[in-house]
């Protein structure tokens, strides 16, 4: 007994003489991405330790509320935006390492419909989305003020001229996946959310797709951030995130590899 708590004392005084550099070779990297990566990423993730590589830990939500955690503090290694706008909040607070920062991802606006009630729709100029809701239903989909697919609903919806008529009724998710939900449960008639959600999801269907026109192109930029700007194993993480390698699961998961 004696002998193993000296042999723990020795590991906890070595542990205390490491370099600050050498511990933060050993801790896991931290990606922060937006909620509709998830898929796609935990998959890459497996084929990232596949290749003898230690586990990265992922954390989904709202890009926006990722950029605002990033701001205040929190120890992520990478950003992945579901916008190009939150990206450059944080670029321009000096809080992505420079040089790093691309947009390797596209994806595409839907309207969905619980898949037992869903009848396409041509969605242009003049189409009537506030008669497809019915008297009391609502579009869910991210809120405008700070979610990247509500911000995308809210210029798709103002090229059809639809807004304000839609604006009052919206059911205003956190993020992408909240808006898919709410939809899957029939809590909303309708849903605007991206391609590679509804994909994902057996309890819907997709009933239309906004037209590129009609909406800035939805685009994903990956940086890494300030803390992990001299970090190799960070960079190696975003260049296979980026590369080749992965381009093809980012197509089997419905993204665009730009």
């Amino acid at each position: 007994m004696r002998r193993l708590h000296r042999r723990f004392l020795a590991l906890a005084l070595a542990s205390l003489l490491l370099p600050s550099g050498a511990l933060r070779a050993q801790e896991p990297l931290t990606v922060f991405a937006a909620a509709s990566l998830t898929d796609a990423l935990r998959d890459l993730g497996r084929q990232w330790e596949t290749r003898g590589n230690s586990p990265a830990r992922f954390s989904f939500a709202a890009s926006s509320a990722l950029a605002r955690h990033i701001e205040q503090g929190a120890p992520a290694d990478h950003f992945m935006s579901a916008d190009e706008p939150w990206a450059d909040y944080l670029q321009q607070r000096n809080l992505l390492a420079e040089g790093t920062r691309a947009s390797p991802l596209g994806n595409a606006l839907v309207l969905i419909a619980p898949a037992n009630a869903a009848r396409p729709v041509e969605l242009g100029r003049g189409t009537d989305l506030a008669a497809l809701l019915g008297p009391n239903g609502r579009l869910a989909t991210g809120d405008p003020s700070n979610v990247p697919v509500g911000r995308y609903a809210q210029e798709a919806l103002t090229w059809m001229g639809a807004w304000a008529a839609i604006n009052p009724r919206l059911a205003r998710a956190d993020n992408v996946r909240s808006a898919l939900l709410l939809v899957e449960r029939g809590e909303a008639p309708l849903g605007i959310v991206y391609a590679t959600d509804a994909a994902a999801s057996s309890g819907v269907r997709v009933i239309g797709t906004f037209p590129a026109e009609s909406h800035t192109p939805v685009t994903y930029p990956f940086a890494l951030t300030r803390r992990a700007a001299g970090n190799d194993r960070a960079r190696a993480l975003l260049d296979f995130l980026r590369g080749p390698e992965a381009a093809e699961t980012w197509r089997r998961f419905g993204f665009s590899v730009r």
